[in-house]
This record gives C-alpha cells, structure tokens and sequence, in this order.
C-alpha cells in the first residue's frame, strides 16, 4: 500500500514529497495548516506511504451514523475536549510498540488566532516527540519540517513551530494564522 500511496501523491497528484520520516516508533504529529478537508485527504494519503502505525484525533461530532464507520476506517479516533482526554492519548501510546497520534492543533477549519495546546501535553506526558508536519499548497509539497525531541517549554515550543510555518500557504491562506500568540 505504501508504493501506491506514494504513486498517487506524486505521479497522479502531483505533489512533492519533502523529507523523510524520523526512525521513531512514537509521536505526537502536527499537521497544518488545516483549512479545507482537502489537507485530510492529502494527509491520509501522505501517512500512509510512509509505512507507519498511526491514528487521526477528529471531533468527537464526526462519529455519528453513518459517518462514524467512515471515521473509524479512515483511522480515527474521536477527541474529547477534557484533561483526560490527554491522559488517554498519552496511555494509548504508552502502551502501543508504535503509534502516531496526528492532529491539527488549529482544532477547526476556521481561522483561529491561537492553537489548541492539547499536542504538547499529549507529548509530554508521553515522553514522545513532537513532529511537525506539513502542506503547502503554494509549492504543492507535503513532508516533514522538524521533529522537536524535547519539549520542555511550552513558549519556546510555540514559537519555534510559529517560524516552521511562517512560508507555509494553506489552501486558504486568510484562514491559516500560525501559532503566532502564545
């Protein structure tokens, strides 16, 4: 599946593949910016050339007949917006041999001026690395821009994942703001 995966990005779609994943067998992955289902649909298909054992956060609304077996072959889980719910995240990959949990800290389609915070505490409190993924739509490449091995601080982390997207272009730029306050 992976070749085909692979072959649809790149020979049909026409996308680039920029680097390659990190040798980790557990992550928090970071994908943006989100601003259209078309990032889901390029990111489905971009995880799964990669080989990888991995799981997508989607709102919990997602899950409802019939959508919720869409949602659950697609590879999601539903997210709940409760300090547990970070506690569940964390203990999923705790006890996984490898697993990737992927979201959009964005949390919504819609343009926001501050990310959800939940993948740096899904991270720390799995001792796991968060890897910062990506779209651009301008350069139609999709890849990897940085793993951060270490997050200890959740300013600097902000920040630094802020520069790692300042030359992104979403699919609609006027609703993708990078993690620009913090």
């Amino acid at each position: 599946m992976t070749k085909i995966s692979r072959y649809i990005l790149v020979n049909l779609l026409g996308w680039k593949i920029k680097s390659e994943f990190p040798n980790i067998k557990k992550s928090i992955i970071i994908f943006a910016p989100h601003t259209s289902y078309w990032d889901g649909f390029y990111g489905k298909i971009y995880l799964m050339q990669l080989g990888i054992n991995y799981k997508f956060l989607s709102k919990k609304e997602f899950f409802k007949f019939p959508l919720n077996y869409f949602f659950k072959i697609y590879g999601s889980i539903p997210v709940s917006k409760t300090k547990e719910y970070i506690d569940y995240v964390a203990e999923l990959i705790n006890i996984s041999n490898e697993l990737h949990i992927v979201l959009s800290p964005e949390g919504q389609l819609a343009k926001t001026i501050r990310w959800k915070k939940g993948y740096y505490y899904m991270a720390v409190r799995a001792t796991v690395p968060i890897v910062v993924g990506y779209i651009d739509y301008k350069k139609k490449e999709i890849g990897i821009k940085k793993v951060i091995y270490n997050p200890t601080d959740i300013s600097i982390v902000r920040k630094e994942i802020a520069q790692l997207y300042a030359d992104v272009t979403a699919k609609y730029p006027e609703n993708f703001s990078p993690e620009l306050k913090v």
